[in-house]
């Protein structure tokens, strides 16, 4: 009998224990036993950030994060050029075609800003935010021509608060910023995901809140928010509670340890985790990011995976 067989039988078993079926307690436990597991079941995609293997051509890379397990792969642009305006139409294709020769989707980009010159998401000069906004659509577009659905927005440099600044004011700048940005994700069809960032990393956007501010200002189903295990550990509230409290919000989920390194490289535990991501019936990416490669760059790409399947198991 296969599985989906058996599944209607439990089903239609549960049914009549609960209906008068004359099924023995025993017998009724362990069928509410099996149904409680098999809801339980929850697969996760599982995607590296590319820059981990940036030691190496682009085809290996690709090759070793299908080898390990990934299915997706998320795009640092300065892994490829330092603007993404260099790159040329061939060379896009390209780099997807090979992360597909690979049995690899290209799911995105972050570190969008980084190594880019002039750009800032909060400045107070016009000309600043408007050039940040043009940049950010030619982002949609690359990703868009990658394959890819998320802009990952991190980038502390070009996000800080200026002094003399305030929070709204700087809330105010970023959402004029998206609000021009909007027409080109929607034609692309890419979301920009909000990564709140540890206050050792930036003074905008430091908390899940503060990031929800200014997605509400937006106003955009294009426009969502992003959860990174790293950032979150410096919130007052567990990162369980968190994901279940912007469970609505959230498009997309970086798994990392406070210690910069992989999943299981650190004292933070994955199973309360991934469990809380089960329970929200997360069917997003869950993406590792690194920073910290002291351990090995490859070790550090086999291992994380292998933690998190653990973990979520």
């Amino acid at each position: 009998m296969n599985l989906e067989v058996n599944k209607l039988h439990r089903r239609r078993w549960l049914q009549l224990a609960l209906y008068g079926g004359g099924l023995s307690s025993a017998a009724v436990a362990r069928l509410f036993s099996a149904h409680a597991q098999e809801n339980m079941t929850h697969r996760f995609r599982y995607a590296l950030c590319n820059e981990l293997l940036d030691d190496r051509p682009l085809d290996r890379a690709f090759a070793l994060i299908a080898e390990c397990g990934y299915e997706g792969v998320e795009i640092a642009p300065f892994t490829i050029a330092e603007r993404v305006d260099e790159i040329s139409s061939a060379r896009r294709k390209e780099i997807r075609r090979r992360a597909e020769d690979n049995g690899l989707k290209i799911i995105g980009l972050h570190w969008l800003l980084a190594k880019t010159e002039g750009l800032h998401l909060t400045s107070p000069d016009p000309a600043v935010r408007r050039r940040t906004a043009d940049y950010l659509k030619l982002l949609a577009n690359f990703c868009a021509e990658l394959g890819g659905g998320v802009l990952v927005f991190g980038s502390p440099k070009q996000r800080n608060l200026a002094e003399g600044i305030t929070l709204d004011e700087g809330l105010q700048y970023a959402a004029e910023v998206f609000h021009a940005v909007l027409p080109e994700l929607e034609k692309a069809q890419v979301t920009l995901a909000l990564e709140p960032l540890a206050p050792t990393e930036t003074n905008f956007l430091t908390t899940a809140a503060e990031a929800m501010k200014l997605i509400r200002l937006v106003d955009s189903r294009w426009c969502r928010l992003h959860l990174d295990c790293k950032a979150m550990s410096s919130e007052n509230e567990p990162i369980p509670t968190l994901i279940r409290r912007h469970a609505k919000e959230m498009v997309h989920f970086h798994a990392n340890d406070p210690n910069l390194q992989g999943p299981g490289f650190g004292r933070l535990d994955f199973q309360p985790i991934m469990a809380a991501l089960a329970e929200i019936d997360y069917r997003g990416w869950v993406s590792v990011e690194v920073f910290d490669y002291s351990p090995g760059r490859e070790r550090l790409a086999r291992e994380s995976i292998r933690n998190l399947r653990r973990a979520a198991s």
